[in-house]
């Protein structure tokens, strides 16, 4: 049995509690939030789990194995490593850390503790996007990656009133790019690797963080396209385009429906059977690493999100999309 304690008490927790309860070695035993009347009214619906205010404290707890971090993306390199330094495998939210030199202190934390570290990226361990892994040949000398992802955030409304909620709140390294655009980034490099070069637009908004973007990628035979929005919707599928046909992908961030379509006319549907909740195969593959004492995924690998957060780097960079944590000071490693 892994037991877990969470740093975060939102939406997605909950959905990452429902997910990991389908898991016979999951146990939830810890609850950590900043105040203690929201610690303790999340877990009152959980059953026995020990409350903690204080990071520092559930860490060094004994009550706990692993640590499940859904913090806003300002706190998870800190948090992590605190949580690491004490021995403590950590599952940390996408984007995994504020920066590319975030990463690497929480990558060395997890070398020297010997504990596991792990992006909470779903996508990549989706059955749906295994298939399109596995059926990539068929398509041909592959030329072009498009992804689209654009969300009306829930939030911009609010925003758009005067209230900044942290959706759109620098100092907690939000936006668009970071919050929705990781889904794009990150499948395709898990795909075709570290791109020889890119070339970035967005649209930054007043209070500093950026409300949609574009990115161009290139490699070596082949180009990459991400378009990436928390300010409208798109209702465009994602595509794979390789000289034989193309690889139709209803939603990058979580394909539902993936087929090929030839350039004579052939269907082929290759979509796998999922279970509905789909951060499970995340939570599945972190316990499992853990019980076979492996310390990095092979699919969310440390070069994997090293790589994405180097292309959200340089985009940022070129947009001039800047946060407080660029210029933190940093967290110690013991």
């Amino acid at each position: 049995m892994i037991r877990f304690g969470i740093i975060g008490t939102n939406s997605i927790t909950e959905k990452f509690i429902k997910a990991a309860s389908l898991i016979e070695d999951f146990s939830l035993t810890a609850v950590y939030s900043r105040t203690e009347e929201t610690a303790r009214k999340f877990a009152k619906r959980y059953g026995d789990t020990t409350i903690f205010t204080d990071v520092s404290e559930m860490a060094r707890s004994k009550v706990i194995d692993a640590v499940y971090i859904a913090s806003p993306n300002s706190f998870h390199s800190e948090q992590a490593i605190i949580c690491m330094n004490y021995g403590k495998h950590v599952l940390c939210e996408k984007p995994i850390a504020s920066n590319t030199a975030e990463l690497k202190k929480m990558i060395t934390a997890a070398k020297i503790n010997k504990v596991l570290l792990m992006e909470a990226l779903k996508t990549t361990f989706l059955p749906n996007f295994q298939s399109i892994q596995n059926n990539l040949h068929k398509i041909g000398k592959l030329r072009r990656y498009i992804a689209i992802f654009c969300k009306y955030s829930s939030r911009y409304d609010a925003y758009k009133e005067g209230t900044i909620l942290n959706a759109f709140n620098p100092i907690f390294s939000n936006g668009s790019l970071m919050d929705i655009g990781v889904y794009c980034i990150y499948p395709m490099v898990a795909l075709f690797g570290k791109p020889l070069s890119i070339k970035a637009n967005g649209i930054l908004l007043e209070s500093g963080v950026d409300g949609e973007g574009s990115i161009l990628l290139k490699y070596k035979e082949s180009e990459g396209i991400v378009v990436h929005s928390k300010i409208a919707n798109s209702y465009i599928p994602s595509e794979i385009q390789g000289e034989n046909g193309s690889i139709l992908i209803d939603q990058i961030d979580t394909p539902t429906n993936v087929e090929i379509r030839y350039k004579d006319g052939r269907i082929e549907d290759i979509n796998q059977s999922q279970i509905n909740n789909s951060m499970y195969y995340e939570v599945n593959e972190f316990i499992n690493l853990i019980k076979r004492r492996q310390f990095e995924s092979s699919v969310n690998s440390f070069k994997n999100s090293l790589i994405t957060l180097e292309i959200i780097d340089e985009a940022r960079k070129q947009i001039g999309l800047t946060y407080p944590a660029d210029q933190a000071e940093p967290t110690y490693i013991k």
